[in-house]
């Protein structure tokens, strides 16, 4: 670095001799490295920090020009990552693995949710109070049937007397009693009860069927082609997450400008919900977004068990966790 007092008698020089020499010229900015990142929903707190490193500059630190580019239901993430048209993108762990069963090779980088949660919600009326007794008790279900979790269920529970209808969005179960439907914990329990429906929800992670959720993932020819960019695409993630967590009020703001269906206080109410999801003893030992073998091998291990997969993947390849 050069000398401050140095400098100082430059500019004194310069004014008092015409041929001083002048002052070196501001180096040129950096160019920013282009990136898109597609998410499989609409602008929610289960992407805060992605919008966070947005807000708060960790992309641009990072060296990155970010782009996200919202999704919505069907949005085929997955098909999009591995055919190059995205560089980024946001997909489940089954996903992933489903997709590497069929030849398919995208690779995760950072796992939001270490519970999932996809859940299931019903009337508080019912005084139902585990996820066993709501499968087990006569009543309506509205799910999508290819969801792996239901394959889960049938392995575990005795489902001969839920009448099973498909789930087309919204709240189906406000329709009529004996009513359940799948959700995610953090949005749909919150929406219903703003509506005046009071309402019990239950994690399915709770059954033991817990795949990362949220996921960061990229293809895997880009990531050997350009590791130190994944790395601080992963960086800057992980410090957005880590500021939304602390403070989500700024990127709430800016989410609600971009999906204003969603009011001020549901986006703050649920951001709080999703914190205990996110963090954990094992984020708190390692970082957030962290995973582990283990937990891909067990994922893999049931979804070959229930015939989702067929095709063997291995949980080495699924994942990695560049810092």
């Amino acid at each position: 670095m050069r000398n401050p007092l140095a400098r100082i008698g430059l500019l004194v020089a310069a004014l008092f001799c015409s041929h001083a020499p002048a002052a070196d010229p501001a180096p040129a900015a950096k160019a920013l490295t282009p990136v898109k990142i597609a998410l499989d929903w609409k602008p929610e707190p289960e992407f805060g920090g992605f919008y966070a490193a947005q807000v708060n500059g960790d992309f641009a630190i990072a060296g990155l020009e970010a782009t996200i580019l919202p999704g919505g239901s069907g949005t085929p993430i997955p098909q999009m990552l591995a055919a190059g048209t995205v560089d980024f993108g946001i997909v489940s762990g089954d996903q992933l693995v489903n997709l590497r069963s069929k030849g398919g090779d995208i690779v995760a980088l950072f796992a939001v949710y270490q519970t999932s949660p996809q859940g299931l919600l019903t009337g508080a009326d019912r005084n139902i109070t585990s996820l066993k007794q709501l499968l087990e008790t006569p009543g309506t279900v509205a799910w999508e049937a290819g969801l792996p979790y239901v394959a889960h269920f049938k392995k575990l529970y005795n489902l001969s007397q839920l009448k099973q209808v498909p789930y087309t969005g919204g709240l189906p179960f406000l329709n009529g009693t004996n009513v359940a439907q799948q959700c995610f914990v953090t949005s749909e329990p919150l929406l219903a009860e703003k509506q005046g429906h009071k309402v019990s929800s239950f994690l399915i992670a709770e059954s033991g069927y817990n795949p990362y959720t949220t996921v960061l993932a990229v293809r895997g020819e880009y990531l050997r082609q350009h590791a130190d960019l994944c790395r601080a695409v992963t960086a800057a993630v992980r410090a957005g997450w880590q500021g939304y967590l602390a403070d989500a009020t700024k990127t709430n703001e800016v989410m609600r400008k971009l999906n204003p269906s969603m009011d001020a206080a549901t986006f703050a109410a649920s951001a709080e919900a999703q914190k205990k999801l996110i963090e954990t003893e094992e984020t708190k030992a390692d970082s957030i977004g962290s995973m582990t073998e283990t937990r891909w091998q067990t994922l893999i291990d049931q979804l070959k068990e229930y015939k989702v997969i067929t095709a063997p993947v291995k949980a080495s390849d699924c994942f990695v966790s560049p810092k």
